[in-house]
């Protein structure tokens, strides 16, 4: 009989299909980061920017959320956020090789996600952007008494910008529903945290008037519970929570990054180690949610799903090129 820790996510709401659904997503969120690398260094795309260790947390906040009905503002590294709100690897792999059927219409550069159906907010380059995007959107859910939320994510690095800081400010005056998640993953491109950061960004949020959690970003049941819990908190008009997710960048920043330059080979080996990907397999063999079989059939289909939505993003059209003004002025009827 399995232990009352084997049954955690049970006792935290959550049914055996949803973990084992969390655990393929994440599969898909890192094998998915691994093509798209190889693609960037094949020369079929140009630039790649990694969430390799990130995807646990991703994964568990998403879930937590409610699809087509709260708002995702997700920063350029939350794969796994995106594949949990609706997308799927056969969208990522158009968005990667900037085709015309990309739902942005070949406009957007590769991890600038965007999905109306998905409630999934379009982000740009400056860092932080996003934050402020969430808080507009939460105001307006309070102004139409709607009982929706806006989730955001940002790095630790980020969290120092200006954007950051009127955002925290803004909605712990109004108490405005919506979580603020901080993935923070040790390095700001190449600067420490303990160089970027005084403190723990998760204190930050007193100052501001509403409570902060700092969780093991590695574990997936505990970011589950914290960004329900804040949920919860916002529906019922407590204002928003800010979520520190302790975890690391396993991969290089970007592809135009040389890690090695700034941290050694042997940190990173012992954070593979923590992976929390195998951490989460492991707890759902020991818990009788997944058998070595099963396990071997998810990462088969995840790996046909992959095969085949990077055949078909390869051959597909790029955009014309007076797609260029597409979405930018208005079109006949009014419509853009």
């Amino acid at each position: 009989m399995a232990s009352q820790t084997v049954t955690k996510h049970r006792q935290i709401g959550l049914t055996d299909e949803q973990v084992l659904e969390m655990y393929t997503i994440m599969l898909k969120a890192r094998r998915y980061d691994e093509r798209a690398l190889l693609i960037q260094r094949s020369g079929k795309t140009a630039f790649h920017i990694s969430g390799i260790g990130q995807e646990t947390a991703q994964v568990a906040a998403a879930f937590a959320l409610q699809k087509q009905h709260d708002y995702f503002c997700p920063y350029y590294r939350d794969y796994g956020v995106v594949l949990s709100a609706g997308m799927t690897l056969h969208e990522l792999m158009l968005l990667s090789f900037v085709k015309a059927e990309d739902v942005n219409a070949g406009r957007q550069m590769p991890a600038h996600f965007s999905h109306r159906k998905h409630h999934i907010v379009t982000g740009s380059s400056p860092v932080s952007t996003q934050v402020l995007h969430a808080v507009g959107i939460a105001l307006s859910a309070v102004m139409d008494q709607e009982d929706r939320v806006a989730f955001t994510s940002f790095g630790e690095g980020s969290s120092n910008q200006g954007d950051v800081h009127e955002a925290f400010n803004f909605a712990g005056v109004f108490k405005l529903p919506v979580i603020f998640m901080c993935e923070n993953n040790q390095y700001a491109i190449s600067i420490p945290a303990h160089r970027q950061v005084a403190g723990r960004v998760v204190d930050r949020a007193a100052g501001y008037g509403f409570p902060g959690v700092r969780v093991d970003g590695n574990d997936p049941l505990e970011v589950y519970q914290a960004v329900k819990e804040a949920r919860e908190r916002a529906v019922r008009g407590a204002g928003p929570t800010l979520i520190e997710a302790m975890l690391y960048r396993i991969s290089p920043h970007s592809t135009a990054d040389d890690d090695m330059i700034y941290r050694t080979k042997e940190e990173v080996e012992y954070h593979k180690e923590q992976d929390g990907i195998q951490k989460f397999r492991a707890y759902l063999l020991e818990c009788g949610v997944l058998d070595e079989e099963l396990d071997r059939s998810v990462n088969e289909e995840v790996m046909r799903e992959l095969n085949e939505a990077t055949k078909y993003a390869d051959k597909a059209p790029y955009p014309s090129p007076e797609d260029a003004l597409k979405h930018v002025y208005a079109e006949d009827g009014g419509g853009i």
